[in-house]
């Protein structure tokens, strides 16, 4: 059944879907297509085949998420300001004073967003604290300054930049004495892929602060910003870790400084062209100063997850290992204690998304009498192996339990935590939400009591 709707013809299926067919539709479905054929030639470059179970429906999640990742750009400011300004008096005329809706500060705190880095694809997490002074005896409805915020958040950004697209269109949609705006953003790191292991001091995200004022908070020293950060003390904002304007390290990202794995030093150039035809398909120009090596990082990263046979990634180290185990004094018998590796860090990328999650790996085990514990180093390198591929936690867990059995027997125990960035970047923007699971062999599978003793010695902050 179709009728006329505001926007064009709209038709009502009997399951109760409603679909547009206007032009604006025929927009929207030109641009999935054309993202969903650039990461089809992506993921064939990875050497993945496309008809995977799993990866079938990859490129049109990859294109609904950009999508909707990065509606920015076709937002308008104006729109959300408009109508939501309210007339609020300030003091009474016989007083002295700010407050209300004249010379009153007002900040929103501890707002939650996400972002495309602009130098490699990948997102990025931030918090958001805005503020503004009203003038002329009105107010904006406080949502909106989260709203307004959203609209640059939703694009392909640098932090120092962001602050400032933020705190100019409050400005001038307000028009009130000043905006206040801080960023705390957090960038996911590129791990050394040259080595087998990500370093023991892998801090898993970096982070910068930056600001932007107008109004009376253009001077940097201004007293009003004391009113301001005197309100985000107590949130742990140190206002002298502020970076200030003009002066971010253009190594925000962590692509621009990371070094070239000798597999990554030729990269492909249908894969480089497919990035390029993403950015543009998204309202985008590749061209842009900002942009233009970023196909080219952004198809390096991804060629850190090819498939690699396991004895390739490990460089040998499975050479002290004899028929599947490690060597031993063939003494019958079992070890009654757990040996553990915990808190083995590990980076991945979802097959689902094409984006990233990581977090640590705990690895429990026993061993018969006589055998030698597993190497750290040995431990990490499968962790590694594992992780450098299109990945879903519940596989990888798997993977790494039945690679350590293969080396010491089954009794085996592997816990993954990790944080997902399809988890922030998506519909659903859970912040700070943290994905556990577990595989258990042998003993593990079936002692209760072993489970438990293994599970209480994690640390409670990995």
């Amino acid at each position: 059944m179709e009728h006329l709707g505001q926007n064009g013809l709209i038709s009502e299926h009997e399951n109760g879907i409603t679909l547009c067919c206007d032009e604006e539709c025929s927009e929207k479905e030109r641009v999935t297509t054309s993202i969903q054929y650039a990461v089809k030639v992506l993921l064939m470059g990875l050497g993945e085949d496309i008809n995977r179970e799993g990866i079938r429906k990859t490129p049109l999640r990859v294109a609904k998420a950009l999508c909707e990742g990065t509606r920015g750009y076709v937002k308008s400011v104006k729109e959300i300001v408009e109508g939501a300004l309210f007339p609020e008096g300030g003091v009474e005329k016989n007083k002295v004073g700010d407050a209300g809706g004249v010379g009153g500060l007002v900040i929103v705190r501890d707002l939650d967003f996400y972002s495309y880095c602009e130098s490699c694809m990948l997102p990025f997490y931030f918090k958001c604290h805005v503020g503004y002074v009203p003038s002329a005896q009105r107010v904006l409805g406080l949502s909106k300054l989260s709203r307004v915020t959203n609209v640059f958040a939703k694009r392909f950004q640098e932090p120092q930049r962001l602050a400032n697209q933020v705190c100019s269109a409050l400005h001038e949609g307000i028009q009130p004495t000043g905006v206040a705006v801080v960023l705390l953003c957090k960038h996911i790191p590129f791990p050394d892929m040259e080595s087998n292991s990500l370093h023991s001091n892998h801090k898993g995200v970096l982070g910068i602060l930056v600001s932007s004022g107008s109004g009376v908070f253009e001077n940097k020293d201004a007293n009003l910003w004391a009113d301001f950060f005197g309100l985000l003390n107590f949130r742990g904002i140190d206002k002298d870790k502020i970076i200030d304007k003009g002066s971010l390290d253009h190594c925000w990202c962590p692509s621009l400084s990371s070094k070239v794995s000798p597999r990554n030093e030729e990269m492909n150039p249908a894969m480089v062209t497919a990035v390029a035809s993403i950015l543009k398909s998204l309202g985008e120009d590749p061209t842009r100063k900002e942009l233009q090596g970023t196909p080219a990082r952004y198809t390096k990263w991804l060629m850190n997850f090819q498939c690699n046979s396991i004895e390739k990634a490990l460089n040998g180290s499975l050479g002290s290992c004899t028929n599947g185990a490690l060597k031993t004094n063939c003494v019958v018998g079992f070890d009654e204690k757990i040996h553990s590796e915990l808190n083995l860090p590990f980076l991945s990328q979802c097959e689902h998304h094409l984006l990233p999650f990581h977090g640590v790996v705990h690895i429990g085990y026993y061993i018969s009498k006589g055998f030698h514990p597993i190497e750290k180093r040995l431990l990490q390198s499968i962790v590694h192996f594992y992780g450098i591929k299109l990945q879903v936690q519940e596989r990888v867990t798997k993977q790494i339990a039945e690679t350590v059995s293969a080396l010491i027997g089954e009794n085996v125990i592997v816990v993954v935590e990790a944080s997902h960035t399809c988890m922030i970047s998506r519909g659903i923007e859970k912040f700070g939400s943290n994905t556990a699971t577990i595989a258990a062999l042998g003993r593990f599978s079936t002692d209760l009591a072993a489970r438990v003793v293994f599970l209480n010695s994690i640390p409670n902050d990995t």
